[in-house]
C-alpha cells in the first residue's frame, strides 16, 4: 500500500486574484497530486474560519499563515500514512486543530490537505476521483450511493454581493431541465448566455460580467431580471417552464436588517412575512423551481414562514442557513426549515465532513446542490464530487471565465468517458 512521503503548500491566486493554499502531496510511489481551495465573498457567519494573514501583504489577505501550518504541522502528523484511509486522515487534521471552527490551522490549510488526500489516493488507485468519491461515501456511511452526471445551475446575471449594481437579489439562474444530456444542457445554456448579451446590448444596457462570470446590468427592479432571462431563453428557441427553469440566489442576509427585507433597489422594506409573500408572487409569475438563502441565516421565523408557503412548489436551498454543517444542518432538519441544502466544502473544511453532510441530506430527503465559491480557481474537485456523490445538482457560474467553465468542462470530458452515466433530472 502506498504512503505519503511529502507534503508541501505555497500561496497562489484566485479567480479575484486574492491569495488562496494549493497543497501538493507526493506518495513513496511518486505519484503526486495537487489541490487549490476557493474563497466566497457572500459568506454565513457560521462558516469554518479561513485564516488570513491580516498584515500589509495582498492588504492582509495573504494565507502564508495556512500554508505553514500545513508545512510545519500537518505534514509531519501524515508522513507514512495511507491517502485511501480518507476519513482516518482527515480525523487526524481535525484533531490537530482541535477548534469547532477551524481557527487555528484555518479551514483553507486544511481543506487544501483534505482535498489533496484524495486526489492522490484516486491517482494511486488508478480510477477516475468520481468514482473515488462514491468509495469514499461507502466507506463512511456504509451505503452505496448511483452516480450521476449533475444538472447545471448557471447564474447568468448578477446583483448583490457579486456585482456593482443595484440589483438585491445576488444570483439568478437559469436551470436547462428539459435536456436529455449534459452536453445539450451547456449548449442551451451557452447559447441563452449569448442572447442574453445581445439583449442587454441592444438596451444600451451593461454586459460587464460579476465574479461568477453573470452579467451585472443596472435594472429597475429584480422582476426586470427575470424578464430579461426569459427573453434571452425565448430567442433561442426554447421554452421557458418546459425546457429552461429559473433559481434564485437571494442571499438574503446582505439586506436585513434584524427587522426588514431592504430591496434598496426597487425602495421596498418587507418585514419576513411580506418578504416570503414577495417570492411566492414571483414563484407563482414565474417559472421559478428553486431559491436559495430565502431568508436570512438567523432569522428562523422567516424561514418557517418561507418554507410552509413555497415548499410544496419550490426548491428552498439552505445556503448560510446550514454552512454545510452537519450539526447546524440536524437543527434545521427538526425545525423543518427549507428542503435542499448547499454544499460548499470550504464552508465546512474537510471531504469527511462533507460527505457526512451529504449523507444527511440523503437519509431525510433534503436535496443537495454542490457548489463552488465566488472566489474561484481552476482546481474542478466539485465536478467530480457531484458525479461521484450523485448529487444531481451543481452550481459553479455563467458558461464564462474559466474558473467557471473548468468546471463544466470537466463534466463533459466524464459524460464522454463514462456513458453509462445519465443526466439527474
Amino acid at each position: 500500500m502506498s504512503k505519503i512521503s511529502d507534503i508541501k503548500a505555497i500561496q497562489v491566486l484566485d479567480s479575484r486574484g486574492v491569495p488562496t493554499v494549493s497543497c501538493s502531496i507526493t506518495l513513496d510511489n511518486n505519484i503526486t497530486a495537487k489541490s487549490i481551495v476557493p474563497s466566497g465573498a457572500s459568506t454565513g457567519t457560521k462558516e469554518a474560519l479561513e485564516l488570513r494573514d491580516g498584515n500589509k501583504d495582498y492588504l492582509g489577505k495573504g494565507v502564508q499563515n495556512a500554508v505553514n501550518n500545513i508545512n510545519t504541522i500537518l505534514k509531519p502528523a501524515l508522513i507514512g500514512l495511507d491517502p485511501c484511509e480518507q476519513s482516518q486522515l482527515d480525523t487526524i487534521i481535525i484533531e490537530i486543530d482541535g477548534t469547532s471552527d477551524k481557527s487555528s490551522i484555518g479551514a483553507n490549510a486544511i481543506l487544501a490537505v483534505s482535498l489533496a488526500i484524495s486526489h492522490v489516493a484516486a491517482k494511486d488507485k488508478g480510477i477516475e476521483l468520481h468514482r473515488h468519491f462514491a468509495d469514499i461515501y461507502q466507506n463512511i456511511t456504509g451505503s452505496k450511493v448511483e452516480s450521476n452526471l449533475p444538472m447545471p445551475m448557471l447564474n447568468i446575471l448578477n446583483g448583490g454581493e457579486h456585482a456593482d449594481n443595484n440589483i438585491d437579489i445576488q444570483e439568478f439562474m437559469i436551470i436547462p431541465k428539459g435536456a436529455q444530456s449534459f452536453k445539450e444542457a451547456m449548449r442551451w445554456s451557452s447559447e441563452i448566455y449569448q442572447n442574453l448579451k445581445s439583449i442587454l446590448k441592444s438596451k444600451k444596457l451593461s454586459t460587464a460580467v460579476g465574479d461568477e462570470g453573470g452579467f451585472a446590468p443596472n435594472l429597475q427592479s429584480n422582476e426586470e431580471a427575470i424578464k430579461l432571462i426569459l427573453e434571452a431563453i425565448e430567442n433561442s428557441s426554447l421554452i421557458p417552464g418546459k425546457d429552461v427553469f429559473i433559481s434564485l440566489d437571494c442571499a438574503a442576509s446582505e439586506f436585513f436588517d434584524g427587522e426588514n427585507y431592504n430591496l434598496v433597489g426597487e425602495g421596498r422594506s418587507l418585514n419576513p412575512e411580506s418578504f416570503a409573500n414577495y417570492l411566492e408572487e414571483l414563484v407563482d409569475r414565474y417559472p421559478i423551481i428553486s431559491i436559495e438563502d430565502g431568508m436570512d441565516e438567523n432569522d428562523y421565523e422567516g424561514w418557517r414562514i418561507l418554507t410552509e408557503k413555497i415548499s410544496a412548489k419550490c426548491q428552498l436551498v439552505g445556503d448560510d442557513l446550514f454552512v454545510t454543517n452537519k450539526t447546524i444542518f440536524q437543527e434545521g432538519i427538526i425545525n423543518n426549515l427549507a428542503n435542499s441544502i448547499l454544499i460548499k466544502f470550504n464552508q465546512i473544511g474537510s471531504i469527511t465532513e462533507t460527505i457526512e453532510t451529504i449523507n444527511m441530506a440523503n437519509t431525510n430527503d433534503y436535496k443537495s446542490i454542490i457548489s463552488h465559491r465566488s472566489g474561484e480557481t481552476e482546481d474542478t474537485t466539485i465536478a467530480d464530487l457531484a458525479v461521484g456523490l450523485g448529487a444531481g445538482q451543481i452550481k459553479t457560474g455563467a458558461p464564462c471565465r474559466s474558473d467557471r467553465v473548468a468546471k463544466y468542462n470537466r463534466l463533459l470530458w466524464i459524460e464522454e468517458e463514462s456513458p453509462e452515466l445519465s443526466l439527474s433530472q
